[in-house]
């Protein structure tokens, strides 16, 4: 990935962080100060004009060269990133450059830059951390040990061990088990936190079944109300019915209460003019008898 800014510096050492943070994105330069933090920029070779250096980056080694050219920041990283307008790794390389490059006054992260006498002719050279000496064959160990490295990280397995290491090598080993370590401890909080989420649908498709079977004797249960409300209704219906015929029975009562008055009473006129006819009748059988005298 190749970039190209517009610069007025004359020096990379005149890119302070909050010119760099001023100019890149955001997230990308939070990155590249946890990358510094973490220790993981190496400069290989460095000057006011230009650096070349190397990053560990989340995926692997990824090489940089940054320079200043007609007034532009040129940067160019072997990573495929889209952040623009310059990927983490140059951002922590500047950084990592004007860390190392202040005057011994100013208080520094680490320890004080020593300068050779080179820096009359405006070159500077990396503090001896830094360029501790890195034997060809240790290079070559540490990239063939990250051949594997890679296919382990691609399938999950441990890294594998790789002691013939010292110094810088040694440290950029360390945190890429490190990163290993962690990306474990995801990985493991993933998986704890993929079952804490199968069991908590399970419940949920338990409560929800629980609630289905609820709903349903609610339905039963409003159903066999309804029908019951029903039954009350009849019931009231033949209530005022009986309460009618009821009504209607004490009438015909009072009626024939009434009449048995009324029958009682012409009765007892009845009685009155039978014995009257049974009078008239003994005098008849008197006077009709022979020898009887008017």
């Amino acid at each position: 990935m190749r970039n190209k800014i517009p610069c007025s510096a004359e020096r990379l050492s005149l890119l302070d962080p909050p010119m760099i943070q001023g100019v890149v994105d955001r997230n990308a330069f939070h990155l590249g100060s946890q990358y510094l933090s973490e220790n993981r920029v190496r400069i290989v070779e460095a000057n006011e004009a230009q650096i070349s250096s190397a990053v560990i980056g989340n995926s692997g080694l990824y090489e940089q060269t940054i320079r200043l050219k007609d007034g532009h920041l040129v940067s160019r990283c072997s990573c495929s990133l889209p952040e623009e307008p310059m990927c983490r790794h140059c951002i922590a390389v500047l950084l990592e450059y004007h860390r190392w490059v202040q005057p011994r006054t100013k208080k520094a992260r680490q320890n004080p830059v020593p300068m050779s006498s080179e820096a009359s002719n405006g070159n500077t050279v990396p503090p001896s951390n830094f360029t501790a000496d890195l034997k060809l064959s240790e290079v070559m160990a540490f990239i063939e040990w990250l051949n594997p490295v890679m296919k382990a990280l691609e399938k999950g397995e441990r890294l594998p061990e790789q002691s013939h290491l010292s110094g810088d090598l040694a440290a950029w080993v360390q945190t890429i088990r490190t990163l290993d370590e962690r990306r474990r401890e995801s990985e493991e909080i993933q998986l704890t936190l993929e079952s804490e989420q199968r069991e908590r649908e399970a419940y949920v498709e338990r409560m929800t079944q629980q609630l289905q079977a609820s709903m349903a004797e609610v339905k039963a249960a409003q159903s066999q109300l309804q029908h019951l409300q029903q039954e009350v209704a009849a019931y009231q219906d033949m209530f005022v019915k009986v309460a009618e015929i009821a009504s209607e029975v004490g009438g015909y009562d009072s009626q024939m209460k009434t009449i048995a008055g009324e029958l009682i009473s012409k009765g007892t006129q009845l009685d009155k003019l039978a014995n009257s006819f049974r009078e008239v009748a003994v005098a008849l059988k008197t006077i009709a008898k022979p020898g009887s005298t008017p």
